[in-house]
């Protein structure tokens, strides 16, 4: 009998990032200028950057 795969053992939650005034950090992605943009923003503050390790 076959055990499970490697992959499926690993925990499937994701990572809640946290930005320094205690919101959480959401991916969003935008459209503009013919291309597909992808940032990160705090929902508390409405800071937003590049990708969410850029809010420490």
């Amino acid at each position: 009998m076959a055990g499970v795969s490697k992959n499926a053992r690993i925990g499937s939650g994701t990572h809640k990032f946290l930005c320094p005034c205690g919101g959480e950090i959401k991916m969003k992605s935008v459209f503009a200028k013919g291309r597909m943009k992808h940032h990160a923003e705090c929902e508390k503050c409405k800071r937003t950057e590049r990708r969410p390790s850029d809010f420490k």
